[in-house]
């Protein structure tokens, strides 16, 4: 993705995340639950795990966060994500709390029309209703900003939202994302925060012709990914991280520091700043999950970008 920075007023004390690490191991464990009342706190860190930050901010033009993103190039044209703080007008702030979790779970706007999938909806589609609703508890905290959200430059016929029902049959499912049955509460916990809240199938998954994820290929890579940098292989293979032990990946979630000494930079830097946010237990259901992805090749670059080196 963008480059990283890390934005305080948008940060939970040490104190606020210590009373959140119990809490937070419960929190969308199941979609069959009720929903109570949401939890600007937990939401907090839901939002930090999201990487909310990264797309909907123009880092560069060092706006106010949330406030809009910078432009995103893709083969269907540029798109901007849009202001997202609590303004009435330019924001949040008129929304209800139905028409956000539409949002999230439908992948619709404010008057019913239908997102483009540059806002990952098909993966948050699967968060719970707790966890959408602690979401929008915490998102009514943001301090508005009046800043316009910028229009979608999108090429022909990309531009008519009505193409989207095509693209939404073939690769939209509808959530919440439901427990593996025969796997364990730790494996389908860091399913969940992996799959639906960190949505990491979204950047390290080439993508077909269509814009829709690979499957076969989930999380082997896209050297194409994100602000046209390389989100690399992260599944079981020789040319993944196979040879990472579980602990080696909680490593990597809690600071960004790689087995051999290095540290993660350019796109998971904020990436990681939301997953050290995350308790423990959860960082290790991640790792555990990721650990048992089968073993895949790396995605080949786009033939255009591999004659440039």
């Amino acid at each position: 993705m963008m480059t990283r920075r890390s934005f305080p007023a948008l940060k939970l004390s040490a104190t606020s995340l210590g009373a959140l690490v119990g809490v937070l191991c419960l929190a969308g464990a199941t979609a069959a639950h009720a929903a109570g009342p949401g939890n600007a706190a937990r939401g907090a860190v839901i939002f930090a795990a999201g990487d909310c930050v990264g797309c909907h901010t123009d880092l560069k033009a060092k706006t106010a966060p949330l406030s809009g993103g910078a432009p995103m190039p893709t083969d269907f044209g540029v798109f901007y994500a849009p202001n997202i703080t609590s303004d009435k007008v330019h924001g949040l702030g008129a929304w209800t709390e139905a028409e956000f979790k539409r949002a999230m779970r439908e992948g619709k706007g404010k008057g019913g029309e239908f997102l483009y999938p540059v806002f990952p909806y098909p993966a948050f589609s699967g968060m719970s209703d707790q966890d959408i609703s602690d979401l929008w508890a915490f998102m009514k905290t943001v301090p508005a900003s009046n800043r316009a959200s910028k229009a979608h430059e999108t090429k022909f016929p990309f531009g008519m939202r009505p193409l989207l029902i095509g693209w939404r049959v073939m690769f939209f499912h509808k959530g919440p994302l439901a427990p593996v049955a025969g796997k364990s509460a730790e494996w389908n916990r860091g399913r969940y925060l992996a799959e639906a809240v960190a949505h990491c199938g979204e950047c390290h998954s080439p993508r077909n012709k269509l814009g829709g994820i690979d499957e076969k290929n989930a999380y082997a890579g896209n050297p194409a990914g994100p602000d046209n940098q390389n989100a690399p292989n992260i599944t079981q293979h020789k040319d993944g991280i196979g040879s990472w032990s579980v602990g080696e990946i909680e490593e990597i979630l809690n600071s960004g520091g790689k087995p051999d000494g290095d540290y993660i930079g350019g796109g998971m830097g904020l990436v990681v700043e939301g997953t050290a946010k995350l308790s423990a237990a959860d960082r290790k259901a991640i790792a555990v999950y990721v650990k048992s992805l089968e073993a895949r090749a790396s995605t080949p670059k786009p033939a255009a970008a591999a004659k440039k080196g």
